[in-house]
């Protein structure tokens, strides 16, 4: 017992030298740029308070966004997606699989769950020992299920998911922008160093040092920020970008997206003001999450649209519950669901009526 406590110990210590490796790079990019760059080497005074003035507004951000990713701790399902006593009981009991997966649905009937594993069967933890909500994923290094889970990543020693997919973007944002404002503002003072335009002294070294630390982190930020803002405008997670959501009527990877705006607005909410600033704002509670209807569902019942919007049931079929859309959800679903330029038409007949009921989706480009 305690060799595994004492192993599981030094694994999460281990954990923390990327981020300890980050630290000491910000803190000497920091006196580098400010005390050898600007104070030591620049003669300008009008320049100097220019390049420190922009340079903490950038350096504030990137830590305050770093911070936040780091220490925002992860989402977990709620107690309602924990089977009750006598079910659970039942379900470590039973050793036949068909059995346990009637249980499961007996007690996923009044659950928001819309998506499935490849063979059709609902999603259980049997680590966690809970249903597992729609995009919620067990993380190894974590070990939980994280809500929303896009990737756990080294870099903050933590699971990147639903309670800090804002961070995270932001950090990657105001990262690049301080790397690319050190590199920029350096390269005039890197090529006076590098033809000896200057004197040498103790300063040439932290000056060339730093253009290329910051041109390096600049290259590799860039491909996965870019990765990421192509993630939010299809309102993905890096995994469900390689293994889609499977759904009723099958896999679908733009299951979840509303179009480019709303998906926007799910990670950083509906008031632009707070886009920019590291604090939550992202729409829904992580359980549940709008859907758009993508394909028919053969074996889901025609109904009237109701007036918040398309139902994110439409992609299940008739043997599950739908529970209301939460205020989020039927913001994101509203009126100005639909497409001004890309839309298409359905129409049912009902069987008994003369009437034609039309339900217009939104399909993606």
């Amino acid at each position: 017992m305690a060799p595994t406590h004492v192993l599981r110990c030094c694994q999460r210590g281990l954990a923390w030298i990327p981020v300890i490796f980050i630290a000491l790079v910000v803190c000497w990019s920091y006196y580098a740029y400010v005390v050898e760059l600007c104070i030591l080497t620049i003669p300008s005074t009008g320049e100097k308070i220019i390049y420190l003035v922009v340079f903490h507004l950038s350096f504030i951000m990137f830590v305050w966004s770093y911070w936040k990713t780091i220490f925002t701790r992860p989402a977990n399902p709620s107690k309602e997606f924990c089977l009750p006593k006598s079910e659970k009981e039942q379900y470590e009991k039973e050793q036949r699989p068909e059995t346990q997966q009637e249980i499961l649905k007996r007690v996923a009937t009044s659950l928001p769950l819309y998506t499935r594993t490849g063979a059709g069967a609902i999603r259980y933890c049997d680590r966690c020992q809970v249903i597992k909500p729609d995009r919620c994923h067990h993380c190894s290094a974590c070990d939980m299920c994280v809500l929303k889970m896009d990737h756990h990543c080294p870099w903050v020693n933590n699971c990147v998911g639903f309670s800090n997919y804002k961070f995270f973007i932001l950090f990657l944002t105001y990262s690049l922008v301080y790397c690319l404002f050190i590199a920029a503002s350096v390269l005039q003072y890197f090529i006076k160093f590098w033809t000896s335009d200057l004197p040498e002294s103790h300063a040439k070294f932290h000056v060339l040092f730093l253009f290329f630390v910051a041109a390096m982190f600049c290259i590799s930020i860039l491909s996965l920020f870019t990765y990421h803002l192509w993630l939010v405008g299809k309102n993905r997670s890096t995994i469900e970008a390689f293994r889609a959501p499977v759904f009723r009527n099958g896999p679908d990877k733009s299951g979840f997206s509303l179009g480019f705006s709303k998906n926007i607005a799910q990670v950083f909410g509906d008031q632009k003001k707070y886009w920019l600033l590291p604090v939550f704002t992202s729409q829904g509670d992580g359980l549940s999450f709008p859907t758009r209807l993508v394909t028919v569902d053969p074996e889901q019942p025609i109904e009237c649209p109701q007036p918040g919007g398309l139902d994110k049931g439409a992609v299940e079929g008739p043997a599950e519950q739908t529970s209301p859309l939460s205020e989020s959800q039927n913001r994101l679903l509203g009126n100005d669901y639909h497409s001004e330029e890309d839309h298409k038409e359905i129409d049912f007949l009902k069987s008994d009526e003369s009437e034609a009921i039309t339900i217009s989706i939104e399909s993606e480009s």
